[in-house]
């Protein structure tokens, strides 16, 4: 006798609208306990949207959620905790201070409960799932991995059989991704139902039963995954195909233009973020580095834009030491050094502004008098709308108004603009869609063909394999090695990422 299948949620005909802007179109979902269903879709197709309707953050305009077959009515995230619905957010909501248990415990009646006890609990739900935990170890002293097992541990012990994880291997390496789907196997092996938001098509082969595709706020298929393949889901996103290779041009006569020695960088609280850094940036190639997250990437890009003091070391940009030097000193030295940030709409642009007044921000000082000349500001933004293909109602209109993909365009668009002789990205395809990643490489690409030096710094390693020339390897701020990108294989980049030696 076959069995039956219940399903956890359905959505039926659901409908968001902020203003004039129809976010989510008449949604159909599914997804039932014992699977795990992946949601794919461009940026700006409604994913989060939803997501935040199944989570009590927004309600549906039209259409209702059934859950366990009856519909619910989901005004908050206590209403849908209750219904035994978690949400695992990219960026963890943990308190740093306090211990592990102390944050699975947080805010339920349990926590009156006697110590022993309590430890006794958690203990006991990490051997039903399969979970590895340190009750009483500090969350500041967890790597991402710990981290992420907390924030699963807090949804189970209030009670959810229902998990969503947005962008759960973000910030993994390749081990910790591996460890984290055997926690979802064995999760959904316990009749769990699990919805997986990512856009790294080879997790959603390897983890998910079905995959939901969203298109321009509209559901337009559901898929068993084992009948699929990348270039299938892909050309579903998207509405077309789209071919899934990176280019990699060979470099034509690299040179080093600036060698960075023996690097020490100290952060407020007093800790070492970079600790004897040594390596080189040669022109016509792209730099990939790779490691965990706050391993000293955000560090390494702030110190060479001139953004941030170094306590040690060197950085000789044509035998020119860098270091110490404000970014206006920097320019005025002949140097062109361009940043596209980890936050763009901070750091990189101005969010309250529109395109012609953020390309402005790179060349207000060239002008002559006391007026600025607003005219090849709004030149360059209407050719950048046209060569990137950037969405967006005009060049006046706040870039807070834009996808993420489209931020992201303009951002690297006025950065490559500038003309500069070597480009420092940090994560610049974090969050965007298949469809926008394949255009920033094409952008990357085009640079490193002019003879430009590039540097990526990126937490996909697939793509960095596939993309740069070499890969620069850091973990806790040291140099665990530096990879030629076309031997070296994803497992050993992983494991350099965690400090071990590696022979290449």
């Amino acid at each position: 006798m076959e069995q039956t299948v219940q399903t956890a949620i359905r959505c039926r005909g659901i409908t968001k609208r902020f203003g004039e802007v129809v976010a989510n179109d008449g949604i159909e979902l599914e997804v039932r306990y014992g699977e795990v269903l992946a949601l794919l879709g461009e940026n700006g197709s409604g994913k989060t949207t939803l997501m935040n309707m199944i989570s009590g953050i927004y309600h549906p305009d039209e259409g209702v959620i059934e859950v366990d077959g009856a519909p619910a009515a989901i005004g908050s995230p206590a209403d849908a905790q209750a219904l035994g619905i978690g949400m695992i957010h990219q960026h963890f909501k943990l308190v740093e201070p306090f211990s592990a248990m102390d944050n699975i415990v947080l805010g339920t009646k349990e926590k009156r409960l006697p110590a022993k006890a309590l430890r006794r609990k958690v203990l006991e739900l990490c051997e039903t799932y399969g979970l590895t935990i340190e009750p009483e170890k500090p969350v500041r002293e967890m790597s991402v991995s710990e981290k992420q097992t907390v924030e699963i541990l807090k949804v189970l012990y209030r009670g959810a059989r229902i998990l969503i994880l947005d962008e759960p291997t973000a910030v993994l390496t390749p081990q910790e991704t591996d460890k984290l789907f055997a926690i979802l196997r064995q999760m959904r092996a316990k009749g769990c139902a699990i919805i997986i938001i990512t856009h790294k098509l080879n997790e959603v082969l390897a983890i998910s039963d079905r995959v939901t595709i969203l298109r321009r706020g509209r559901s337009v298929d559901t898929v068993e995954t084992a009948g699929v393949d990348a270039a299938r889901l892909t050309e579903l996103m998207v509405g077309r195909k789209v071919s899934l290779s990176i280019r990699r041009p060979e470099p034509k006569d690299p040179q080093t233009i600036l060698k960075v020695v023996d690097l020490g960088v100290t952060r407020p609280d007093g800790s070492a973020a970079l600790t004897d850094v040594n390596f080189t940036i040669r022109t016509g190639e792209i730099l990939g580095v790779a490691g965990v997250a706050g391993s000293g990437q955000k560090e390494l890009c702030e110190v060479l834009a001139g953004l941030l003091p170094a306590q040690k070391g060197a950085a000789l940009y044509h035998k020119e030491n860098i270091l110490g030097k404000s970014p206006a000193e920097i320019i005025n030295l002949g140097i062109s050094m361009s940043f596209v940030p980890e936050d763009r709409l901070g750091m990189g642009l101005v969010a309250g502004m529109g395109m012609t007044d953020n390309m402005l921000l790179k060349s207000y000082r060239e002008g002559k008098g006391p007026f600025v000349d607003r005219a090849p500001a709004r030149a360059l933004a209407e050719s950048l709308i046209k060569e990137l293909n950037i969405v967006t109602p005009g060049t006046e209109t706040p870039v807070r108004m834009l996808s993420g993909g489209n931020v992201q365009k303009v951002l690297l668009g006025r950065e490559i603009e500038s003309g500069p002789n070597l480009l420092i990205t940090a994560y610049p395809v974090r969050g965007l869609d298949i469809n926008s990643s394949y255009v920033i490489y094409d952008l990357l690409n085009q640079q490193k063909e002019k003879g430009v030096a590039v540097v990526f710094i990126g937490e996909d390693l697939d793509v960095l394999l596939e993309l740069c020339d070499r890969i620069l390897v850091l973990c806790h701020g040291r140099v665990t090695g530096v990879a030629d990108a076309r031997t070296a294989t994803k497992e050993q980049i992983g494991r350099m990422m965690t400090g071990e030696e590696v022979d290449l």
